[in-house]
């Protein structure tokens, strides 16, 4: 798009319901919804911390190498300086974030989930439809930077079928103005009141939507896996059961964002995903598998999870992975520091942003799992740590001024709108992705900087009216 600089539940367990955790295993306390879980059972870290710690490795990567006991100094190794993929058929070149140097693999980099960014809602009843919340006001959102006018923006041109998808917490008009552009890919949903429901499939009925119920953080280092499923069945059996929810719901999350702390745990979260994915198939329910945060799982554990897209694959099933970046949302891809308009080709990839490609290309698609993928969050998110840009600065809206004194135009809504184009761009190059949803649009009180809703939306609206899906 361009312009003047600018191309432009939490619910109760029902009485009879298996413990998802007994083994005799000591009483565990599980964290309240949106608190990072520890890794491998030490102090809770925070999700700034997690991330922080992760992202160290963007620029140094220094492991001990499978050769000899040997090390490998790669701290002047970057995203721009990494070799491509290569595009021959079949190929599949090491590169980000398994990197080759000299015959050797260093360590990789752990990146840390992004802890759930919604507030505890209450399983949803069928009494009235909800009151629609407005969108946060300019009391509690940061204004557009006052030191420029909205430009006269030039439409984008028509387009293949958009993938840009949208995560919303509540019924808002916005919800709908967007739905009414006709190029909404997938909705991912934490209001499952079925009107609602159906009142998106009236709107937009090529539309995926997705529901996740709300649960507290799923606790691995004792889980009885299959009984954990099967509370997990009885949970959203009565919800996904309703005759209309049935009709227009396209799939159903588990947990949010698991974190596994060490091979075991991820063998439980694998197995639990397996049987969930068996009990909900057996009910006519696809299940969206995985929801993993920003950079996860390890590249190691990924052949460990292939029973569970197994099992998937077997039902119609998706998988689901968050994908944030920041100050950009190209930041530690191969397209960093390539300025506004960097472009994408089907190689390029990423260490936050652009990952899931080197998921498909090293893992899954070797091994005949190259399932369907929804990103079901994504978008600039500041909590990545160890990054350029404004320390303090969470969603978009805190990047404005950063953009403007680098070279991205002078108005913040039309630049992230351009970014979410290039995601976009990504996805539809990609067969198997079917669509991302960008948080967050009607989002949850304490995200206000991620709200798209206003000036980002009325961007969008018109990218997404000449992409359309088909």
């Amino acid at each position: 798009m361009t312009a003047e600089n600018l191309p432009t539940s939490s619910s109760t367990d029902g009485q009879g319901s298996p413990d998802p955790n007994s083994e005799q295993k000591p009483e565990t306390t599980v964290p309240k919804q949106g608190r990072q879980t520890s890794l491998e059972r030490q102090p809770l870290w925070s999700r700034r911390r997690f991330l922080g710690a992760a992202a160290a490795g963007l620029g140094m990567l220094v492991g001990a190498c499978r050769n000899g006991g040997s090390t490998v100094d790669v701290s002047a190794l970057d995203a721009s300086s990494l070799p491509a993929a290569s595009s021959t058929p079949g190929a599949y070149n090491g590169y980000l974030p398994w990197v080759q140097m000299r015959g050797l693999r260093p360590a990789v980099p752990a990146f840390a989930p992004t802890p759930p960014k919604a507030t505890t809602t209450p399983f949803p009843t069928d009494t009235p439809f909800p009151t629609e919340t407005p969108i946060p006001t300019e009391t509690s959102i940061p204004p557009t930077p006052t030191y420029t006018p909205t430009p006269t923006v030039t439409p984008f041109p028509p387009g293949p079928p958009s993938k840009l998808g949208l995560f919303i917490t509540r019924n808002h008009p916005s919800v709908f103005n967007m739905l009414r552009s006709g190029g909404v890919a997938v909705v991912k949903t934490l209001e499952l009141d079925f009107r609602f429901a159906r009142q998106i499939k009236e709107a937009a009925p090529y539309t995926k939507l997705i529901g996740r119920i709300d649960l507290p953080q799923l606790q691995l280092q004792n889980l009885n896996a299959k009984a954990a499923a099967q509370d997990f069945a009885n949970r959203l059996w009565p919800l996904a059961d309703h005759p209309e929810r049935r009709n227009h719901f396209d799939g159903w999350e588990a947990y949010n964002e698991p974190v596994a702390g060490n091979l075991d745990e991820f063998k439980r979260l694998t197995e639990f995903e397996v049987e969930r994915t068996r009990l909900l198939a057996q009910g006519g329910f696809r299940s969206v598998i995985g929801n993993f945060g920003t950079g996860q799982p390890a590249p190691e554990m990924w052949e460990h999870f292939l029973p569970a897209v197994a099992e998937a694959q077997a039902h119609d099933g998706w998988l689901g992975l968050h994908e944030y970046s920041a100050p950009t949302i190209y930041y530690a891809s191969t397209r960093d520091n390539q300025g506004r308009y960097p472009g994408i080709a089907p190689h390029d990839t990423g260490w936050l942003t652009l990952r899931y490609r080197q998921l498909y290309n090293q893992v899954l698609k070797p091994a005949g799992r190259a399932i369907p993928l929804v990103m079901t969050e994504l978008g600039v998110d500041g909590l990545v740590g160890n990054r350029p840009g404004p320390q303090d600065a969470m969603g978009w809206q805190h990047f404005q001024t950063y953009w403007a004194q680098h070279g991205f135009g002078s108005w913040g809504p039309g630049a992230y709108a351009e970014q979410l184009v290039w995601y976009d761009q990504a996805m539809q190059q990609d067969s198997y992705v079917l669509g991302g949803c960008i948080f967050a649009l009607a989002g949850s009180p304490g995200w206000e900087s991620y709200e798209i809703g206003g000036h980002v939306e009325s961007v969008l609206h018109q990218y997404l009216s000449v992409h359309p899906q088909r």
